[in-house]
């Protein structure tokens, strides 16, 4: 995959400073504005893949650059800093189209937690927006998986059993034998073909955002929740979610999936009204 460009937008050198090198150091391109005209021209020069931009800025303030970039249609995710107390100013940016928010202070984990959220959310977008613009024959997506061998044909009548059914399926495996890539094809020959593939990788995420990142929360679920979001489970509703490395679940969280497997309903963190999910 190539190199993900960012453009980071803040008055406060420190921050800009802060996020550039921690970015760069993952492997982004990082460009920085300082003031909300900046961003735009910089936007002009060249489309950027995410904007990370503070709220309070010279010039143009965040909200007149959101308002920008939704008049001119641009195709950009935006994430939105902004100080502890401003929940009023991050809701009206979601509402102006930024896709999510952080709050200051942050962790920088958080930081890349969420950039990754959002790019990933934006790739499988952008790959259900292809697969229904194929009107003709498409690809027959079992063939991604190789191999004439008499275990490899009852792998391939187990995945065309599975995807003929709603059922939960547990595929299990050593690392790298390809467990994903299974549950894509499943995905992709199933009656949910039409919606996403949620992927969410639970080894990667932090035990205290793990809850959060699966169910949504709402708005005061903790410190920083200042507005509600929702979880993967409703981003995969009428399509369908592969759980990585569930065994690195703390059994609380176990308990909550089991009953979302179960039953289909959740309750977002800070919530009391069940959520139903097809998926």
């Amino acid at each position: 995959m190539s190199e993900k460009r960012i453009l980071v937008a803040d008055d406060d050198a420190a921050i800009r400073d802060l996020l550039v090198d921690f970015l760069e150091s993952e492997g982004f391109t990082v460009s920085e504005a300082k003031t909300g005209a900046e961003v735009l021209t910089r936007v002009s020069e060249g489309q950027p893949d995410l904007i990370i931009m503070d709220m309070r800025m010279p010039e143009l303030s965040g909200l007149d650059v959101l308002q920008k970039i939704k008049e001119k249609e641009l195709d950009i995710p935006v994430i939105v800093m902004t100080a502890y107390g401003t929940s009023t100013i991050a809701i009206k940016a979601i509402q102006l189209g930024a896709f999510d928010y952080l709050t200051k202070p942050f962790e920088l984990d958080e930081v890349l937690l969420t950039i990754n959220r959002v790019l990933d959310y934006r790739s499988m977008a952008s790959e259900v927006k292809q697969l229904r613009q194929q009107l003709g024959a498409p690809r027959d997506p079992s063939e991604r998986i190789i191999g004439q061998s008499s275990k490899m044909i009852e792998v391939y009548k187990t995945i065309g059993r599975t995807a003929r059914s709603n059922a939960t399926v547990l595929i299990a495996g050593e690392t790298g034998t390809g467990k994903e890539l299974v549950a894509e094809v499943i995905h992709q020959n199933s009656s949910y073909r039409s919606g996403m593939l949620v992927k969410v990788a639970c080894s990667s995420l932090p035990e205290t955002l793990l809850e959060s990142e699966l169910f949504g929360h709402e708005k005061g679920a903790f410190t920083s929740a200042i507005a509600t979001r929702k979880g993967r489970f409703e981003m995969a509703n009428k399509g369908s979610i592969f759980l990585d490395e569930i065994g690195e679940m703390t059994l609380s969280t176990q308990k909550k999936l089991l009953r979302v497997l179960q039953e289909r309903e959740f309750e977002r963190v800070g919530g009391n009204i069940p959520i139903k999910v097809d998926t």
